[in-house]
């Protein structure tokens, strides 16, 4: 009987869609690894995590299937085997299955049984539960494999308890939101320990997957509960783990506990892995963005510059007869700060041939947003523009407040491929770049710091789109903004809610959630951005457009 293992948790990022390079990366790792006795990779390594409804192409379960069995002939070799997450058909129902390989074959498959289907999993969609799973017996060890949510709910480990399970493997695809890396540890994973009296291993994937981004934060607990290793977040890790079987059962030899970034450095890395990926998955040569002297452009520059390089960032300053002397000296204090480029176009022109144009139109119309609105939309077109000529993706800088209200111009500001700051509230965005002009991200490929001047920070935000122009003039202060908002879509808090908690005046609460319903229609025609909240536009909250609801 088998009395030591030694078990590799390969943390890892995956390809949605790419067989051959996971595929080869899981080839990398079990080279670099061929004395140990079992190697683990993430949910759906072989496949990329989510595969939404791509899943549904029958040619990528087959390719999978023939995939999976070339990897199983690897193991004839005699090295590790290995356990990998991949789909399964069986006539019409498709499972997301765990196998385990080993000995030049498939040694078994365990299908997944707890299927997600809120916030931003559609799993129902395109998978079929699998019946609860039986225990594999593996080299003499009774293994119990929970998948992901398997392991989130406790129906699952106690039937595999009742089979006789001495170890759980839970393998994984858990996005990051703020504060889930210990929720999964010591609240999730606890109890399944404390309830089974089994040790368990949690591995997760990284990297960036469209709006969701993974942080790692893996982690093996023994049947005590106590932590036996935690592994570094947002990068991939090959932890080896060193395993012996006692009178009360297996137990993980200590090995480093890796210390996960506190906010808001955590959120920076989220920002930074999910930006890096998307641009350089979707083959962007760099971005592209306008620099206007406000904080929220300021921090995506610096973003855009730790995840890709300056080098790759190019940022555009387009100054209205309205934009002041402080906000281009901010603007090029920035650029020069970070090492990007930094050109300037004038849209004065631009706006002088438009009121040209309209005048006749608008010849009775008193000036109004319509104009201002004209401003950015003349500054996004300059951008496409550039982007179309030479390649760069266009970044977007719009914060969360702004979102939930309405305060972005739809085919203006909105314009673009991607929005760090998507799922990012105003006084988040503060945090996060007051953090960064004291601190060098560990991911970034631009240690520099400072990244912005003090003024950027502490001036009054404003669009500069007409005279003299400052958001609270239309909106409340920002931290009583985003209070409101929190409840309002956070919390799914009713406008008395909001009141009871916070004292803040009726009809200020009301007419926030009103601005909220009325965006609703942007917010479908946004580009991506990263999840970072348990309630992200999109891909959490799904609200209809047309609607007649309020709470006050």
């Amino acid at each position: 009987m088998t009395q030591k293992l030694t078990i590799v948790l390969s943390q890892m990022t995956q390809v949605v869609g790419d067989l051959a390079a996971n595929a080869a990366a899981m080839r990398n790792v079990r080279a670099r690894h061929s004395g140990a006795d079992l190697i683990l990779y993430p949910e759906l390594q072989l496949i990329g995590y989510p595969p939404e409804d791509l899943v549904l192409k029958p040619a990528l379960a087959e390719r999978a299937a023939t995939m999976l069995a070339e990897l199983a002939a690897d193991t004839a070799d005699g090295g590790p085997a290995i356990l990998v997450g991949s789909v399964e058909r069986e006539g019409d129902s498709l499972y997301n299955i765990v196998a385990l390989l080993d000995g030049g074959r498939i040694v078994a498959t365990r299908r997944k049984h707890e299927l997600p289907n809120y916030g931003t999993f559609d799993e129902k969609r395109v998978f079929v539960p699998g019946p609860l799973p039986d225990i594999v017996e593996w080299r003499g060890v009774k293994l119990g494999l929970p998948i992901c949510e398997d392991g989130w709910l406790p129906k699952v480990c106690q039937h595999l308890v009742g089979q006789g399970a001495e170890l759980l493997i839970s393998v994984n695809g858990s996005p990051y939101e703020i504060d889930k890396d210990e929720r999964r540890l010591t609240q999730v994973f606890a109890s399944r320990v404390a309830e089974t009296k089994l040790p368990v291993i949690f591995l997760n994937r990284v990297g960036g997957q469209d709006e969701i981004v993974f942080d790692g934060c893996s982690f093996v607990l023994n049947r005590d509960g106590t932590t036996a290793h935690r592994l570094t977040d947002w990068e991939p890790e090959e932890r080896v783990t060193h395993w012996t079987k006692g009178a009360d059962g297996w137990t993980c030899e200590t090995g480093a506990i890796a210390e996960w970034e506190a906010h808001p450095a955590d959120i920076y890395s989220a920002m930074i892995v999910s930006l890096r990926d998307y641009v350089e998955r979707n083959r962007f040569p760099g971005v592209v963005l306008g620099l206007s002297g406000g904080i929220d452009s300021a921090i995506c520059a610096a973003i855009a510059a730790d995840a890709l390089g300056p080098d790759k960032v190019w940022c555009v300053m387009m100054p209205s007869r309205f934009t002041s002397q402080t906000s281009l000296d901010d603007a090029a204090g920035c650029a020069a700060m970070i090492g990007c480029k930094l050109d300037t176009i004038s849209i004065v022109p631009a706006v002088e041939a438009f009121d040209a144009m309209l005048a006749g139109s608008f010849a009775d119309k008193d000036v109004d947003i319509t104009e201002e609105n004209v401003q950015s939309r003349i500054r996004g077109v300059t951008l496409m523009a550039l982007s179309n000529k030479f390649g760069p993706m266009l970044l977007t800088t719009g914060n969360k407040s702004e979102m939930s209200v309405g305060y972005a111009t739809i085919y203006g500001d909105m314009a673009g491929g991607y929005n760090p700051l998507k799922d990012a509230y105003k006084m988040t965005v503060f945090a996060v770049a007051k953090w960064r002009n004291e601190n060098v991200p560990r991911l970034s490929r631009n240690p520099v710091t400072p990244v912005m001047p003090d003024t950027i920070i502490t001036k009054p935000p404003s669009a500069e789109l007409r005279p003299d122009q400052k958001d609270e003039d239309s909106l409340p202060p920002y931290a009583d903004l985003d209070r409101m908002l929190h409840m309002l879509v956070e919390e799914e808090a009713s406008v008395d809610d909001v009141v009871a908690k916070y004292g803040f005046d009726r009809d200020a609460v009301a007419r926030i959630e009103r601005l909220l319903m009325l965006a609703e229609y942007k917010r479908r025609q946004a580009p991506p951005g990263v999840k970072l909240s348990t309630r992200n536009f999109g891909r959490d909250r799904r609200y209809p457009i047309t609607h007649g609801f309020r709470t006050a």
